[in-house]
């Protein structure tokens, strides 16, 4: 199994269990996230609680409970959306963190397309949701998430060369 890191956090973000189609050269990742139910699961295992002396509400309590796979999976954390402002200035600081730490072809490659990846999405800020890794950490990659035109389940968006495979 594959997992992606945030290579300025190390947080896990991404793994190879939900598959990515790259847009924007290279620069984005796009994923397909799913609604899912967890928690209680109602199984009937033949017996009679009122026969056997107990309550028909008797039992565990557990409330199910409909989460994205991906913000689970990972423990994404939700933050407050960004203004055009706030976004371009933290574009530019975690450019700046994370060009040193890419090497040679890479950083290249990211320079070439990373003023692309931000004119993508710029114009879309007001519809993404915003997800750091689990250590909140202010510098690390930001994960943006949106629902496409007719969509019921959301697609997630990663900055690609922000992130590290690792095998697990």
């Amino acid at each position: 199994m594959l997992v992606y890191q945030d290579i300025l956090t190390g947080d896990e973000l991404l793994s190879d269990s939900f598959p990515y189609k790259e847009t924007d050269n290279g620069a984005l990742w796009e994923v397909e996230g799913k609604w899912v139910v967890q928690g209680a699961v109602d199984v009937d295992i033949g017996a009679n609680p009122s026969a056997e002396g107990g309550d028909e509400d008797e039992g565990v309590n557990d409330q199910a409970v409909k989460v994205v796979d991906i913000v689970d999976t990972f423990r994404l954390q939700e933050q407050p959306a960004f203004d055009k402002k706030q976004f371009v200035t933290w574009m530019k600081r975690y450019i700046k963190l994370l060009t040193p730490k890419l090497e040679g072809e890479k950083q290249e490659e990211f320079k070439k397309n990373i003023e692309a990846a931000t004119k993508f999405l710029l114009p879309k800020l007001k519809d993404f949701q915003f997800f750091v890794g689990e250590s909140m950490h202010d510098d690390g990659s930001v994960v943006f998430a949106y629902y496409k035109e007719g969509a019921t389940d959301p697609t997630f968006l990663y900055l690609a060369h922000g992130l590290k495979e690792v095998k697990c």
